[in-house]
């Protein structure tokens, strides 16, 4: 990989000759100044600033997309925008490094300018100097125009972005988010001259309570995650042989995942968890370095990264040789129990809380019946018991977007004490986890980690399944499992 980032190596940095930089610029052929479409993700994005518009009348709000972080020495991350940023504008997969959304407050509510970086003209020396702007380095970036068509937003130069911010600070009310861009936020904080964390908190509370409830448009980009999703499953599946005999299967699942993710959006959208036998009961298992053992469950979830950043998470746990043992079927149809009660208990009007209380009272009369509890099933269910816990520690449901754990900083009243509402997506994602070590479980059982993830959209009544073209029963992962083989031996 080329480089010439010349405050991180100095010593790399190569001279432009003059007769180099008079050369450069000759012999290009002219911009395209044909206006690019509207971006669709943009098209919807314009009630939602009216919406935080409504929220915060009269203050001038500053929301970054961030900046690029440095992964290793001169080179950066992967850039992926604060979600709030993209929720706002419309903007996702690598859009837009340094650029800033600010809402100015107007008579008729805020009107909103996008500050970026736009493309440098062919004679300056950002053209083929810069490594992380120039357009030999990364592409032809967008003009003002072209931004501002893409967006729908009026758009400047990130360079008058520091007049913008200054204006009438000593009378204007300013608010800014504040863990997108920390530089930005001191340089905020220092114009106002007060401490006014509390008032950016709210503004990050109410960004991220903006989302719980999606339109139709995210709707339909919950729906293509989920269906891309299941077809990373697919190919995953497919994989599983060639994963045996390789080695290291884990690792081998996690790329072909990656692979098609990447493929059909932007990335995956979170680190894949691929826990084959006793790894599936670390619940957060990413390091995905162990072997896929004939015999074994494979514990799998991931989900794909729309370009638009939406995405889907989903777990499925699957016989590695195709066929659960009867220990195995007997841990994951009372998973499967728990995740129907839950699905069941997710309706409009529900709280949010009723989706656990119904799965983990399946979970704790099974892990009864198996004699795992100490205690009966409702001495473990009520407020000084949670001894069900030691098998199932996590919670049932979370809400799901842009965010793979979306709306985090949401009103508790809002999101863990709330009604569910139609437009909202969570997950519902009961498991039973019984560890090698564990001595207080029978000891066929022991190794034998279960979880069962589907993404759920509340509707006007009931719900609906966004990602069960997977299979669920036992049953329909065997004869699924085994259709796939098949159509990969003819």
């Amino acid at each position: 990989m080329t480089s010439e980032k010349q405050s991180a190596l100095p010593n790399r940095a190569r001279p432009f000759s003059k007769a180099f930089r008079d050369f450069v610029p000759t012999g290009w052929a002219p911009h395209d100044d044909t206006l690019p479409d509207q971006l669709p993700a943009s098209a919807v994005a314009g009630p939602r600033r009216d919406d935080l518009s409504s929220r915060f009348p009269g203050e001038r709000l500053v929301i970054p997309a961030g900046g690029l972080r440095v992964r290793s020495n001169d080179t950066d991350y992967r850039f992926r925008p604060h979600s709030a940023f993209a929720h706002l504008t419309g903007l996702g997969s690598d859009r837009e490094p340094d650029a800033v959304l600010v809402l100015e407050p107007s008579d008729a509510g805020h009107s909103s300018t996008l500050y970026f970086k736009p493309r440098a003209p062919r004679t300056d020396r950002e053209f083929y100097a810069d490594p992380r702007y120039g357009e030999m380095w990364v592409g032809q970036r967008e003009s003002l125009d072209e931004m501002s068509a893409l967006t729908g937003i009026d758009c400047a130069a990130i360079s008058e972005l520091d007049h913008a911010l200054a204006k009438d600070a000593d009378v204007t009310a300013i608010r800014v988010l504040r863990e997108a861009d920390v530089d930005l936020t001191a340089q905020v904080d220092e114009l106002r001259q007060t401490d006014a964390s509390d008032a950016d908190a709210e503004l990050q509370t109410a960004l991220s309570g903006m989302r719980l409830v999606k339109d139709d448009f995210e709707a339909e980009q919950m729906r293509a995650a989920c269906e891309a999703t299941a077809a990373g499953f697919g190919a995953v599946v497919a994989a599983i042989p060639d994963a045996i005999v390789k080695g290291r299967g884990e690792r081998w699942v996690e790329g072909v995942f990656a692979l098609h993710a990447r493929h059909a959006g932007n990335a995956v959208g979170y680190d894949t968890i691929a826990a084959s036998g006793d790894h599936a009961n670390t619940l957060h298992w990413i390091g995905n370095d162990g072997d896929l053992v004939e015999g074994d469950l494979l514990l799998m979830d991931a989900g794909v990264e729309l370009d638009t950043l939406y995405t889907a998470d989903v777990t499925r746990t699957m016989p590695i040789n195709g066929t659960f043992t009867e220990a195995q079927r007997k841990v994951y149809d009372a998973v499967l129990e728990a995740q129907e009660a839950g699905i069941a208990a997710a309706q409009p009007g529900a709280r949010f809380a009723d989706l656990h209380a119904a799965a983990i009272a399946v979970v704790a009369r099974h892990l009864s019946e198996w004699g795992l509890l100490p205690v009966s099933p409702e001495e473990s269910l009520s407020a000084g018991g949670g001894q069900h816990r030691r098998w199932m520690v996590h919670g049932t449901s979370h809400h799901l977007g842009i965010d793979v754990h979306d709306c985090a900083q949401a009103r508790t009243r809002d999101y863990r004490d709330g009604t569910l509402q139609p437009g909202m997506v969570i997950t519902v994602e009961p498991g039973i986890y019984i560890k090698a070590t564990d001595l207080l479980a029978p000891e066929e059982l022991r190794g034998i980690g279960v979880r069962i993830e589907d993404d759920i959209l509340i509707c006007d009544e009931g719900n609906e399944n966004l990602s069960a073209m997977l299979p669920r029963t036992s049953h329909d992962v065997e004869r699924w499992m085994q259709g796939i083989w098949q159509d990969g031996a003819r």
